[in-house]
């Protein structure tokens, strides 16, 4: 057998990706977690991975996709959201600039499948192939078992439909909704996704003609979740934009996490939170911490979260702050409350058996 005659790009693809293999698949399979708490972990852009004591595991916003892989013919396509947005029309650069940390076929359970709205790097056809093909089932508020159900927005619906997901297990949602699922109870809030709003149903040159027209269908297109759990009430809004209207979230709902899409907008462009939205959003909120996500992915949003802290400090005292920021990695783990107090997250280190075992070097005095 020839090692050069015997490898192909294939055999490289299927060997080296998902970068992770299964790692955080078997890491959430396994991981126990403790009564009062609920376990997150980060799966890249708005992804969430959400586990509770009680083994209840759904997902919000997992995708598997990626950005520009070919220069092409340098263009945007003329109807993309954000050649709407701001009249650009050369190719935007947003390479991918994180690893798959999970694989979508691997997971054995979930309970449900959330989406908050229907843009191409929030939701997976994947994922959502995986989990109809599987068979997997969850059960009601009566016990009684059911197909794994898909919850979001109409046009989040209308998506999963076109792949392919059976109607009876879609659940539309939209604000002012509540729906269980098992041990978790989920409010749906409104959106303040403004790049959703500029979302034409054609990217060509036919695309709908939005000047001088009042949009009246965000609740349509975009959705943010309250997700109450024994261990806390966790925030997501997805890729929605700063509104003062959070504040109005914050008087009316009890919120102890909060995730916002933060990132450092190209000039000419506004699809992300800045980090002063991001210490808005927290303190309108009234959460106790905020964790910023969506900057990691795209190569030309990325941002720098040494600007939150930074601004966060020079801030908390003047207008005492109730809340502080956690940054996080993707992939990484985050209990609530169990991890509270923590302002930065590491991936574990290894090596805590050192010196346990027997060595096999020449003299001691090589360390």
């Amino acid at each position: 057998m020839s090692k050069i005659t015997d490898t192909t790009k294939e055999g490289w693809i299927m060997s080296t990706f998902p970068e992770w293999g299964t790692w955080l698949n078997e890491e959430i399979e396994n991981e126990v977690v403790p009564e009062g708490n609920v376990a997150m972990w980060w799966l890249g852009c708005t992804g969430l991975w959400l586990k509770t004591p009680g083994d209840t595991n759904i997902s919000v916003d997992l995708w598997t996709g990626n950005g520009k892989r070919t220069h092409g013919d340098g263009k945007m396509k003329p109807g993309h959201q954000m050649a709407n947005m701001c009249g650009a029309r050369n190719m935007q650069p947003n390479l991918r600039a994180i690893p798959f940390v999970f694989d979508p076929f691997g997971f054995k359970k979930v309970d449900a499948v959330l989406a908050t709205h229907y843009h191409q790097d929030h939701m997976s056809p994947e994922f959502a192939a995986h989990v109809i093909q599987s068979g997997m089932t969850t059960v009601d508020e009566n016990g009684k078992e059911i197909p794994v159900p898909f919850i979001g927005p109409q046009r989040s619906v209308e998506l999963w439909k076109s792949w392919g997901v059976p109607e009876d297990r879609c659940i539309v949602v939209k604000p002012g909704d509540t729906v269980r699922v098992c041990d978790l109870e989920i409010d749906v809030l409104d959106s303040f996704d403004r790049t959703c709003l500029v979302t034409t149903d054609s990217t060509g040159t036919d695309r709908e003609e939005l000047t001088g027209v009042c949009p009246n269908d965000m609740d349509e297109k975009a959705v943010n979740y309250l997700i109450k759990t024994e261990g806390g009430n966790i925030y997501h809004s997805g890729d929605s934009h700063y509104s003062i209207y959070y504040a109005k979230h914050g008087k009316d709902n009890d919120i102890d996490v909060a995730f916002g899409s933060y990132g450092e907008n190209p000039v000419g462009m506004a699809d992300k939170m800045t980090s002063v939205d991001i210490l808005r959003m927290a303190e309108a909120l009234r959460c106790k911490v905020v964790i910023p996500i969506h900057y990691d992915v795209w190569t030309n949003f990325k941002a720098d979260t040494n600007e939150i802290d930074v601004l966060y400090e020079m801030k908390k005292d003047r207008l005492g702050y109730e809340f502080h920021p956690f940054i996080w990695d993707v992939g990484g783990k985050y209990v609530y409350p169990q991890d509270q107090d923590k302002r930065a997250y590491h991936y574990r280190r290894g090596f805590e058996d050192c010196f346990e075992a027997p060595q096999n070097i020449p003299f001691r005095s090589l360390l």
